[in-house]
Protein backbone atom coordinates (compact mmCIF):
# COMPACT_ATOMS: atom_id res chain seq x y z
CA UNK A 1 0.00 0.00 0.00
CA UNK A 2 1.65 3.60 -1.25
CA UNK A 3 0.90 6.35 1.07
CA UNK A 4 1.73 9.71 -0.67
CA UNK A 5 3.99 11.00 2.55
CA UNK A 6 6.72 8.18 3.50
CA UNK A 7 9.86 9.10 6.10
CA UNK A 8 12.36 10.46 3.37
CA UNK A 9 10.17 13.22 2.04
CA UNK A 10 8.90 14.16 5.67
CA UNK A 11 12.51 14.20 6.88
CA UNK A 12 13.40 16.49 3.59
CA UNK A 13 11.09 19.17 4.34
CA UNK A 14 11.61 19.38 8.18
CA UNK A 15 15.35 19.33 8.12
CA UNK A 16 15.21 21.59 5.04
CA UNK A 17 12.77 23.99 6.83
CA UNK A 18 15.54 23.53 9.56
CA UNK A 19 18.48 24.70 7.70
CA UNK A 20 16.44 27.33 5.48
CA UNK A 21 15.70 29.32 9.20
CA UNK A 22 19.05 28.75 10.42
CA UNK A 23 20.29 30.26 7.30
CA UNK A 24 18.06 33.10 7.45
CA UNK A 25 19.34 33.49 11.44
CA UNK A 26 22.71 33.62 10.55
CA UNK A 27 21.83 36.06 7.57
CA UNK A 28 20.53 39.01 9.63
CA UNK A 29 23.71 39.09 12.01
CA UNK A 30 26.62 41.59 11.02
CA UNK A 31 29.49 39.41 10.89
CA UNK A 32 28.41 36.36 9.26
CA UNK A 33 29.80 35.87 5.74
CA UNK A 34 27.80 33.96 2.73
CA UNK A 35 30.26 30.80 3.76
CA UNK A 36 29.15 30.55 7.23
CA UNK A 37 26.03 30.72 6.17
CA UNK A 38 26.03 28.20 3.67
CA UNK A 39 28.07 25.58 5.26
CA UNK A 40 25.54 26.66 8.34
CA UNK A 41 22.93 26.03 5.85
CA UNK A 42 24.61 22.52 4.95
CA UNK A 43 24.77 21.21 8.14
CA UNK A 44 21.30 21.96 9.54
CA UNK A 45 19.90 20.37 6.43
CA UNK A 46 22.12 17.49 6.79
CA UNK A 47 21.71 16.91 10.73
CA UNK A 48 18.13 17.64 10.37
CA UNK A 49 17.42 15.41 7.53
CA UNK A 50 19.59 12.10 9.44
CA UNK A 51 17.71 12.86 12.63
CA UNK A 52 14.53 13.29 11.34
CA UNK A 53 14.79 10.41 9.14
CA UNK A 54 15.80 7.82 11.69
CA UNK A 55 12.93 8.87 14.14
CA UNK A 56 10.74 8.73 11.83
CA UNK A 57 11.68 5.68 10.40
CA UNK A 58 12.73 3.65 12.90
CA UNK A 59 10.20 4.76 15.23
CA UNK A 60 7.21 5.65 13.67
CA UNK A 61 7.01 4.64 10.00
CA UNK A 62 8.59 1.04 10.80
CA UNK A 63 5.73 0.72 13.37
CA UNK A 64 3.03 1.87 11.50
CA UNK A 65 4.93 -0.10 8.40
CA UNK A 66 4.79 -3.54 11.35
CA UNK A 67 1.00 -2.68 11.65
CA UNK A 68 -0.05 -3.00 7.96
CA UNK A 69 1.72 -5.60 7.18
CA UNK A 70 0.00 -7.69 9.93
CA UNK A 71 -3.39 -6.07 8.69
CA UNK A 72 -2.55 -7.48 5.27
CA UNK A 73 -2.15 -10.84 6.67
CA UNK A 74 -5.62 -10.85 8.45
CA UNK A 75 -6.89 -9.38 5.06
CA UNK A 76 -5.87 -12.00 3.23
CA UNK A 77 -7.44 -14.85 5.33
CA UNK A 78 -10.45 -12.58 4.82
CA UNK A 79 -12.18 -13.15 1.37
CA UNK A 80 -14.56 -10.16 1.82
CA UNK A 81 -11.65 -8.00 3.34
CA UNK A 82 -9.83 -9.47 -0.19
CA UNK A 83 -12.48 -7.82 -2.46
CA UNK A 84 -12.55 -4.57 -1.10
CA UNK A 85 -8.76 -3.85 -1.02
CA UNK A 86 -8.60 -2.18 -4.36
CA UNK A 87 -11.00 0.30 -3.71
CA UNK A 88 -9.80 1.24 -0.27
CA UNK A 89 -6.14 1.95 -1.78
CA UNK A 90 -7.72 4.45 -3.90
CA UNK A 91 -9.50 5.83 -1.30
CA UNK A 92 -6.70 6.31 0.76
CA UNK A 93 -3.95 7.26 -1.67
CA UNK A 94 -4.74 10.63 -0.60
CA UNK A 95 -4.55 9.96 3.08
CA UNK A 96 -0.99 10.16 4.87
CA UNK A 97 0.19 6.96 7.07
CA UNK A 98 -1.76 7.59 9.97
CA UNK A 99 -5.22 8.90 8.87
CA UNK A 100 -4.55 5.38 6.63
CA UNK A 101 -4.07 3.18 9.09
CA UNK A 102 -6.93 4.82 11.43
CA UNK A 103 -8.67 4.11 8.37
CA UNK A 104 -7.85 0.12 8.06
CA UNK A 105 -8.24 0.00 11.60
CA UNK A 106 -11.23 1.19 11.89
CA UNK A 107 -12.66 -0.90 8.66
CA UNK A 108 -10.99 -4.37 10.02
CA UNK A 109 -13.08 -3.74 13.30
CA UNK A 110 -15.99 -3.14 11.57
CA UNK A 111 -15.71 -6.00 9.76
CA UNK A 112 -14.80 -8.09 12.50
CA UNK A 113 -18.10 -6.95 14.60
CA UNK A 114 -20.34 -7.69 11.93
CA UNK A 115 -18.91 -11.08 11.60
CA UNK A 116 -19.32 -11.57 15.68
CA UNK A 117 -23.22 -10.25 15.02
CA UNK A 118 -23.39 -13.19 12.56
CA UNK A 119 -22.06 -15.45 14.72
CA UNK A 120 -24.47 -14.29 17.51
CA UNK A 121 -27.10 -14.86 15.32
CA UNK A 122 -26.03 -18.23 14.04
CA UNK A 123 -25.51 -19.33 17.76
CA UNK A 124 -29.58 -18.31 18.71
CA UNK A 125 -30.40 -19.82 15.66
CA UNK A 126 -28.77 -22.97 16.44
CA UNK A 127 -29.33 -22.97 20.25
CA UNK A 128 -33.50 -22.10 18.81
CA UNK A 129 -33.20 -25.36 16.23
CA UNK A 130 -31.52 -27.40 18.57
CA UNK A 131 -35.27 -26.55 20.77
CA UNK A 132 -37.22 -27.13 18.39
CA UNK A 133 -35.83 -30.30 17.16
CA UNK A 134 -36.22 -31.68 20.88
CA UNK A 135 -39.67 -30.70 21.15
CA UNK A 136 -40.54 -32.20 17.86
CA UNK A 137 -39.17 -35.53 18.83
CA UNK A 138 -40.01 -35.91 22.52
CA UNK A 139 -43.68 -35.20 21.57
CA UNK A 140 -44.46 -38.24 18.92
CA UNK A 141 -41.51 -40.58 20.84
CA UNK A 142 -43.70 -39.94 24.73
CA UNK A 143 -46.45 -40.87 22.79
CA UNK A 144 -45.81 -43.79 21.48
CA UNK A 145 -44.33 -44.71 24.54
CA UNK A 146 -47.14 -43.85 27.04
CA UNK A 147 -49.03 -46.49 24.95
CA UNK A 148 -46.74 -48.88 25.03
CA UNK A 149 -46.13 -48.85 28.97
CA UNK A 150 -49.85 -48.96 29.15
CA UNK A 151 -50.43 -52.17 27.44
CA UNK A 152 -47.18 -53.83 29.10
CA UNK A 153 -48.90 -52.73 32.28
CA UNK A 154 -51.89 -54.80 31.55
CA UNK A 155 -54.00 -53.07 29.02
CA UNK A 156 -52.80 -55.72 26.29
CA UNK A 157 -55.34 -58.32 27.65
CA UNK A 158 -58.09 -56.37 26.50
CA UNK A 159 -58.01 -57.17 22.89
CA UNK A 160 -60.08 -53.81 21.90
CA UNK A 161 -57.91 -51.18 23.80
CA UNK A 162 -55.19 -53.27 22.65
CA UNK A 163 -55.66 -52.67 18.86
CA UNK A 164 -56.90 -49.07 19.64
CA UNK A 165 -53.73 -48.15 21.49
CA UNK A 166 -50.95 -50.16 19.22
CA UNK A 167 -52.57 -48.30 16.11
CA UNK A 168 -51.88 -44.90 18.03
CA UNK A 169 -48.69 -46.30 18.58
CA UNK A 170 -48.14 -46.81 14.83
CA UNK A 171 -49.34 -43.11 14.07
CA UNK A 172 -46.96 -41.26 16.67
CA UNK A 173 -43.90 -43.73 14.81
CA UNK A 174 -44.92 -42.93 11.45
CA UNK A 175 -45.17 -39.18 12.94
CA UNK A 176 -41.56 -39.63 14.00
CA UNK A 177 -40.65 -41.29 10.65
CA UNK A 178 -41.85 -38.15 8.72
CA UNK A 179 -39.89 -35.99 10.97
CA UNK A 180 -36.44 -37.55 10.49
CA UNK A 181 -37.09 -38.38 6.90
CA UNK A 182 -37.56 -33.97 6.72
CA UNK A 183 -35.48 -33.49 8.67
CA UNK A 184 -32.88 -35.77 6.44
CA UNK A 185 -34.03 -34.79 2.99
CA UNK A 186 -33.33 -30.77 4.06
CA UNK A 187 -29.54 -31.94 5.52
CA UNK A 188 -29.01 -33.26 1.96
CA UNK A 189 -30.01 -30.57 0.18
CA UNK A 190 -28.14 -27.87 2.19
CA UNK A 191 -24.95 -29.89 2.00
CA UNK A 192 -25.65 -30.48 -1.70
CA UNK A 193 -25.58 -34.07 -1.39
CA UNK A 194 -28.98 -34.42 -3.39
CA UNK A 195 -28.41 -32.85 -6.93
CA UNK A 196 -31.68 -32.01 -8.62
CA UNK A 197 -32.43 -34.56 -11.76
CA UNK A 198 -33.83 -32.26 -14.50
CA UNK A 199 -36.00 -32.96 -17.10
CA UNK A 200 -38.32 -31.30 -19.56
CA UNK A 201 -42.11 -32.00 -18.50
CA UNK A 202 -45.54 -30.13 -18.66
CA UNK A 203 -46.28 -28.63 -15.85
CA UNK A 204 -49.96 -28.73 -15.60
CA UNK A 205 -49.76 -32.01 -16.22
CA UNK A 206 -47.83 -32.18 -12.86
CA UNK A 207 -50.29 -29.84 -10.66
CA UNK A 208 -53.25 -32.03 -12.32
CA UNK A 209 -51.55 -34.69 -10.23
CA UNK A 210 -51.23 -33.08 -7.24
CA UNK A 211 -54.92 -31.79 -7.17
CA UNK A 212 -56.14 -35.76 -7.74
CA UNK A 213 -54.00 -36.65 -4.54
CA UNK A 214 -55.02 -33.95 -2.68
CA UNK A 215 -58.80 -33.53 -3.44
CA UNK A 216 -60.08 -36.27 -0.95
CA UNK A 217 -58.09 -34.06 1.86
CA UNK A 218 -60.10 -30.61 0.57
CA UNK A 219 -63.11 -32.25 0.04
CA UNK A 220 -63.12 -32.50 3.63
CA UNK A 221 -62.90 -28.73 4.18
CA UNK A 222 -65.66 -28.15 1.40
CA UNK A 223 -62.44 -26.35 -0.73
CA UNK A 224 -62.35 -26.48 -4.88
CA UNK A 225 -58.29 -27.12 -6.05
CA UNK A 226 -58.76 -25.43 -9.55
CA UNK A 227 -56.47 -23.91 -12.49
CA UNK A 228 -56.91 -19.99 -12.60
CA UNK A 229 -57.67 -20.44 -15.97
CA UNK A 230 -57.35 -22.67 -19.24
CA UNK A 231 -54.02 -23.56 -20.97
CA UNK A 232 -54.65 -25.08 -24.16
CA UNK A 233 -51.04 -25.45 -24.77
CA UNK A 234 -48.61 -27.33 -23.11
CA UNK A 235 -46.18 -25.74 -20.24
CA UNK A 236 -42.88 -27.19 -20.64
CA UNK A 237 -40.46 -26.51 -17.66
CA UNK A 238 -37.11 -27.81 -16.89
CA UNK A 239 -36.65 -28.70 -13.46
CA UNK A 240 -36.60 -31.99 -11.41
CA UNK A 241 -39.98 -33.30 -11.60
CA UNK A 242 -40.26 -35.47 -8.49
CA UNK A 243 -38.81 -32.43 -6.27
CA UNK A 244 -41.01 -30.23 -8.00
CA UNK A 245 -44.59 -32.47 -6.80
CA UNK A 246 -43.03 -32.22 -3.28
CA UNK A 247 -43.17 -28.54 -3.93
CA UNK A 248 -46.93 -28.17 -5.43
CA UNK A 249 -47.58 -30.79 -2.64
CA UNK A 250 -46.45 -29.16 0.39
CA UNK A 251 -47.94 -25.41 -0.39
CA UNK A 252 -51.53 -26.77 -1.57
CA UNK A 253 -51.78 -29.32 1.23
CA UNK A 254 -50.53 -26.28 3.23
CA UNK A 255 -53.49 -24.52 1.74
CA UNK A 256 -56.11 -27.32 2.68
CA UNK A 257 -55.05 -27.07 5.80
CA UNK A 258 -55.03 -23.47 6.88
CA UNK A 259 -57.15 -22.25 3.69
CA UNK A 260 -61.18 -21.33 4.70
CA UNK A 261 -63.84 -23.74 4.74
CA UNK A 262 -65.73 -23.53 1.46
CA UNK A 263 -63.30 -21.62 0.18
CA UNK A 264 -60.80 -22.41 -3.27
CA UNK A 265 -56.88 -22.95 -3.70
CA UNK A 266 -55.93 -22.02 -7.52
CA UNK A 267 -52.71 -22.40 -9.43
CA UNK A 268 -51.79 -19.61 -12.10
CA UNK A 269 -48.94 -19.89 -14.17
CA UNK A 270 -47.48 -16.94 -16.43
CA UNK A 271 -45.54 -17.35 -19.38
CA UNK A 272 -42.43 -14.73 -20.15
CA UNK A 273 -39.73 -15.13 -22.19
CA UNK A 274 -37.67 -17.48 -20.63
CA UNK A 275 -39.64 -18.73 -17.26
CA UNK A 276 -42.75 -19.68 -16.39
CA UNK A 277 -43.60 -17.72 -13.29
CA UNK A 278 -46.20 -19.94 -10.90
CA UNK A 279 -48.48 -18.34 -8.56
CA UNK A 280 -50.46 -20.80 -5.76
CA UNK A 281 -53.00 -19.03 -4.53
CA UNK A 282 -55.56 -19.66 -1.65
CA UNK A 283 -58.85 -17.36 -0.05
CA UNK A 284 -57.69 -18.02 3.55
CA UNK A 285 -57.23 -16.28 6.71
CA UNK A 286 -53.75 -14.79 5.39
CA UNK A 287 -50.40 -14.30 7.11
CA UNK A 288 -49.58 -11.62 9.10
CA UNK A 289 -46.49 -9.08 8.60
CA UNK A 290 -45.18 -10.19 11.28
CA UNK A 291 -44.72 -13.88 10.37
CA UNK A 292 -43.87 -13.42 6.51
CA UNK A 293 -40.17 -13.39 7.22
CA UNK A 294 -40.31 -16.23 9.18
CA UNK A 295 -42.26 -18.74 7.49
CA UNK A 296 -40.10 -20.47 5.62
CA UNK A 297 -37.99 -21.67 8.77
CA UNK A 298 -37.79 -24.79 9.97
CA UNK A 299 -40.16 -25.35 12.51
CA UNK A 300 -41.76 -21.55 12.84
CA UNK A 301 -45.33 -21.84 13.19
CA UNK A 302 -47.96 -19.44 13.29
CA UNK A 303 -50.50 -21.06 15.48
CA UNK A 304 -48.69 -24.07 16.86
CA UNK A 305 -52.16 -25.10 18.81
CA UNK A 306 -53.57 -25.05 15.36
CA UNK A 307 -50.37 -26.84 13.95
CA UNK A 308 -50.44 -29.89 15.93
CA UNK A 309 -54.50 -30.57 15.29
CA UNK A 310 -53.83 -30.53 11.43
CA UNK A 311 -50.24 -32.79 11.48
CA UNK A 312 -46.96 -32.05 9.43
CA UNK A 313 -43.36 -32.15 10.25
CA UNK A 314 -43.44 -27.97 10.38
CA UNK A 315 -40.64 -28.70 7.68
CA UNK A 316 -42.74 -27.93 4.68
CA UNK A 317 -42.10 -24.79 3.49
CA UNK A 318 -38.46 -24.99 4.37
CA UNK A 319 -38.12 -28.12 1.92
CA UNK A 320 -39.90 -25.96 -0.62
CA UNK A 321 -37.37 -23.21 -0.57
CA UNK A 322 -34.48 -25.56 -0.71
CA UNK A 323 -35.34 -26.96 -3.74
CA UNK A 324 -36.42 -24.17 -5.66
CA UNK A 325 -32.76 -22.29 -4.54
CA UNK A 326 -31.57 -25.77 -6.28
CA UNK A 327 -33.48 -24.83 -9.43
CA UNK A 328 -31.96 -21.62 -8.95
CA UNK A 329 -35.75 -19.82 -8.38
CA UNK A 330 -36.74 -17.98 -5.41
CA UNK A 331 -40.27 -18.33 -3.69
CA UNK A 332 -42.15 -15.09 -2.26
CA UNK A 333 -45.54 -14.94 -0.44
CA UNK A 334 -47.63 -12.07 -0.53
CA UNK A 335 -50.56 -11.62 1.81
CA UNK A 336 -53.90 -9.90 2.62
CA UNK A 337 -54.97 -10.63 5.98
CA UNK A 338 -58.60 -12.07 5.63
CA UNK A 339 -58.55 -12.25 1.85
CA UNK A 340 -55.62 -14.45 0.61
CA UNK A 341 -52.33 -16.05 0.28
CA UNK A 342 -50.27 -16.26 -2.66
CA UNK A 343 -47.01 -18.16 -3.28
CA UNK A 344 -45.39 -17.01 -6.41
CA UNK A 345 -41.53 -18.47 -7.96
CA UNK A 346 -40.33 -19.61 -11.55
CA UNK A 347 -38.91 -22.00 -13.76
CA UNK A 348 -37.16 -22.24 -16.17
CA UNK A 349 -39.13 -22.36 -19.60
CA UNK A 350 -38.11 -25.16 -21.93
CA UNK A 351 -37.90 -23.58 -25.94
CA UNK A 352 -37.11 -19.98 -24.31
Amino acid sequence: MKALFNSRLVAFFISLLIATTTAAFLSLLENSSQEVIITAFLLAFTSGFLLTYITFEYLIFREINRLYATLDKLRKKDPKAQKQTIIKDKLEASMNPISQLKAELSSFASGKQQEIEELKKLEAYRREFIADVSHELKTPIFAAQGFIHTLIDGAAEDEGVRTKFLKKAAKSLDGLNALVQDLLVLSQMETGTIHMKKESFDIRILVQEVFEQLEKQASKRNMKLKFEQRYDKPLLVLADRNRMRQVFGNLIENSTKYGSEDGKISVTFESIKDAIIVHVRDDGPGIEEAHINRIFDRFYRIDKSRNKDTGGTGLGLSIVKQILQAHQSKITVKSKPGKETVFTFRLQKVGA
